[in-house]
């Protein structure tokens, strides 16, 4: 098959039966839930458009496997034109949808788990490479939906894995059998965890040997026995159920990727689906390697948010009767130059990607996590400009109810409006949407997705080359000798 259509991914979540909670009731159909729907629509975008005339040659390509045509979230980057396309990719996705469509996550495992059971099979004798290469056929095969589940609770975080009060704050194996392993704990903020049809679970943190136990990675459906989904509150979740849709900004799509707690109660996974098993001495490079395949994303994704908001925010001081004030095109201006120099990061960080031992290609770790802490500023400084140009109206509007009551309805609509020949309603639309993208869950993401900033300044740490560039300056200031007189 190879590739499906949205409606077929629907139908296949409708299929699973995933234990699924939200706001304290259990959840019959993810599929059909209000809750749910934006994220489902904008992760059902991935499907359609890789079909659509416009977007195919950057949402699809050909599997190294079988030589079938396959959507781009299902394949192994080959080249560094790879990694470029899956940037542009993601910046046309963004663009689309306005929100996170989620699919970036599990593609990012996809790859960085591809190379290092390459490399542990290389160094031991195992067979995680050949169990986890007939996965991927099948992922292709089936256009599967999958998450990357890899942050951990991780308890009182002074303390490694083993030394928890609470073991379960990590991921961990606490039964081996002949047929597979039987594992506990939880994955924190996974995003599109609901929505997926399986988890691709890695360990969080670099390891050490009295860790070993929690040295696991392994794919599990979402309907497997004792696994079970918790979803997040989002900023403003509540008018996603209350039939508002001006309200919610972007209804159709939603505003960030769906966030939930997944737990691991007891979940048994088979022998075939299980790619790293005690092999803590590889836990870091498996973190490092999605970690840079994530964060080489920001540029894109977030670069095609920012496109709509930029759009938004212009459209607005248009109805608002500002966009010729000079200082309100200079602000204009400023969120474009932050956006396009993210999306110069991502571009830069996948042109000087190299090849793997496995043969695929990962991003510049570097490059990829200065990537990352500039998405940490510029976005917020982009929402901050936004919500400048906007006015106080943003935070303080009426709701669409008010709006549409028969008694006030008529103010709502007089004293909203801005310039004369435009509707209040398309000023309150503009409004609602940068609400969304500028308020609350959707700047957190921005802030934290793919790790937290110190995470991105210890992995800058690491690459920097200090000696070398010491060597340089020692260099130039003669240190060590005497200068010669020209």
């Amino acid at each position: 098959m190879g590739m499906i259509h949205g409606d077929d991914y629907r139908e296949s979540l409708r299929r699973v039966k995933p234990e699924v909670y939200y706001m304290g009731e259990k959840i019959d159909s993810v599929a059909d839930h209000p809750a749910f729907i934006p994220h489902i629509n904008a992760a059902a975008l991935t499907y359609d458009m890789a079909w659509a005339p416009e977007f195919e040659e950057l949402l699809t390509t050909e599997s190294h496997l079988t030589g079938e045509k396959i959507n781009l979230f299902t394949h192994v980057h080959h080249s560094t034109n790879d990694l470029v396309q899956k940037v542009k990719a993601l910046r046309a996705l963004g663009q689309q949808t306005g929100s996170c469509f989620a699919r970036c996550v599990g593609h990012d495992a996809l790859n960085a788990i591809y190379s290092v059971t390459y490399d542990m099979d290389q160094k031991n004798g195992t067979e995680y490479h050949k169990s986890f290469v007939n996965f991927l056929k099948e992922v292709q095969k089936e256009d599967r939906f999958i998450s990357g589940a890899m942050t951990d609770p991780k308890g009182d975080r002074s303390l490694p894995p083993s030394q928890q009060a609470d073991a379960d704050q990590y991921v961990h194996v606490v039964e081996r059998k002949k047929d597979g392993i039987v594992i506990r704990g939880a994955k924190a903020h996974i995003t599109g965890a609901v929505n997926a049809l399986g988890h691709l679970v890695m360990p969080t943190t670099s390891l050490k040997e009295a860790d070993a136990d929690y040295a696991v990675c392994c794919y599990v459906p979402v309907d497997a026995p004792g696994l079970v989904h918790i979803f997040g509150r989002q900023t403003n979740d509540d008018r996603k159920c209350s039939g508002c849709l001006m309200d919610q900004g972007n209804p159709e799509y939603g505003i960030v990727g769906g966030e939930a707690l997944v737990v691991f109660d007891d979940v048994f996974v088979p022998r075939e689906q299980v790619f790293m098993c005690g092999e803590y001495d590889f836990a870091f490079e498996l973190v490092e390697r999605f970690a840079t395949a994530h964060r080489q994303n920001y540029g894109g994704c977030k670069v095609g948010l920012a496109d709509v908001l930029t759009g938004a925010t212009y459209a607005l001081a248009e109805v608002q009767g500002t966009a010729t004030a000079s200082h309100i095109r200079d602000k204009l201006v400023e969120m474009v130059h932050l956006a396009e120099t993210l999306y110069c990061c991502s571009i830069a960080c996948s042109c000087q990607g190299y090849a793997l031992p496995a043969g695929n290609f990962m991003a510049d770790p570097l490059l990829a996590n200065v990537t990352k802490l500039n998405v940490t500023r510029y976005i917020y400084e982009m929402a901050r400009i936004a919500q400048d140009i906007a006015g106080g109206l943003l935070a303080t509007m009426p709701s669409e109810l008010d709006w549409g009551n028969t008694k006030v309805g008529k103010y709502v609509d007089k004293y909203l409006k801005g310039v004369t020949d435009v509707p209040a309603e398309t000023r309150m639309r503009l409004l609602r949407l940068i609400e969304g993208m500028t308020c609350g869950t959707a700047l957190a993401e921005s802030m934290h997705g793919a790790g937290s900033p110190q995470a991105q300044r210890i992995m800058i740490m690491r690459r920097s080359n200090w000696e070398r560039k010491k060597r340089l300056a020692q260099k130039l200031a003669k240190i060590g000798e005497q200068p010669k007189l020209v």
